[in-house]
């Protein structure tokens, strides 16, 4: 086998997906911050400290504890109640080190989150207009008959359980299960966290107030935002660990230059956007 190089990445993924990946991080540090105000989550119009929450981060003064519903788990020393880097007690919901700010600032944090929320929603529109012009969408991320075949699905779950990422040749395509994944966050979840976000702004609500109406509430379209926030880091953390596993230094690389390595012919392998 020789080794090639394959064009992976065009050059306007490259910069959305590094541009995301800081933005994403400040937005989600600092909107833990923002939750760290009202550590509760209702459906409806309306929640308030009494009222009861289908979730809740808090303590009990001596210990930490997450409540979902009528199950509550301990969770001392990480959420609710833990430790400063000068070990001063914290009775927030998330820690410092998981913040931003590091220390208890609610304006603060509206700031950091509201202002890297409008480079989040303009970074994503330009990514889809730019996607479909540049065919993108209709190459990489198009779902073609042969791959909805229960068989295909099968094997490429087979493949990822069994830590099997494709031969070598097919390193310029995505498989079913990245489809999938690439498609619900980009059309999706994204989306979604910039609706409901907007939704939870008492100007927006004056402008669109249809948008209550959507989501069930302005507290509804709170929990909707953090339950997204939370499949895009698991997202993420699933993406990273599978990066580990098929190949960092390629992987990465790939994602600074645009190209990958690969034991194939030159020849063999197409471009992927």
């Amino acid at each position: 086998m020789k080794q090639g190089v394959a064009k992976r990445h065009r050059l306007s993924t490259r910069i959305w997906h590094w541009l995301n990946a800081c933005v994403a991080t400040i937005l989600l540090m600092s909107g833990l911050m923002i939750f760290n105000a009202h550590p509760q989550l209702y459906w409806g119009d309306f929640g308030a400290r009494h009222d009861y929450a289908w979730l809740q981060i808090d303590d009990t003064r001596t210990t930490g504890f997450v409540r979902i519903g009528n199950t509550s788990v301990e969770t001392t020393g990480v959420l609710g109640l833990s430790l400063d880097a000068k070990d001063n007690v914290r009775r927030v919901a998330f820690p410092g080190w998981a913040t931003i700010p590091t220390g208890y600032d609610l304006a603060a944090a509206r700031r950091w989150h509201f202002a890297f929320a409008w480079v989040f929603a303009f970074g994503l529109t330009a990514f889809m207009l730019i996607s479909l012009v540049n065919g993108h969408i209709r190459k990489d991320l198009h779902v073609r008959r042969a791959e909805w075949s229960p068989r295909a699905l099968w094997r490429a779950i087979k493949n990822h359980a069994q830590l099997r990422f494709g031969d070598d040749n097919g390193l310029s395509h995505y498989n079913i299960l990245q489809k999938f994944s690439y498609i619900g966050v980009i059309f999706l979840l994204l989306p979604l966290l910039i609706l409901t976000g907007i939704t939870m702004s008492p100007a927006m609500n004056a402008a669109w107030p249809w948008l209550l109406d959507i989501f069930g509430g302005r507290q509804s379209a709170r929990s909707l935002h953090f339950i997204a926030a939370a499949l895009l880091t698991l997202f993420v953390v699933v993406h990273l660990i599978m990066v580990l596993l098929s190949g960092p230094i390629n992987g990465i690389w790939s994602m600074i230059t645009g190209r990958h390595v690969i034991k194939s012919k030159p020849e063999a392998v197409g471009d992927l956007a």
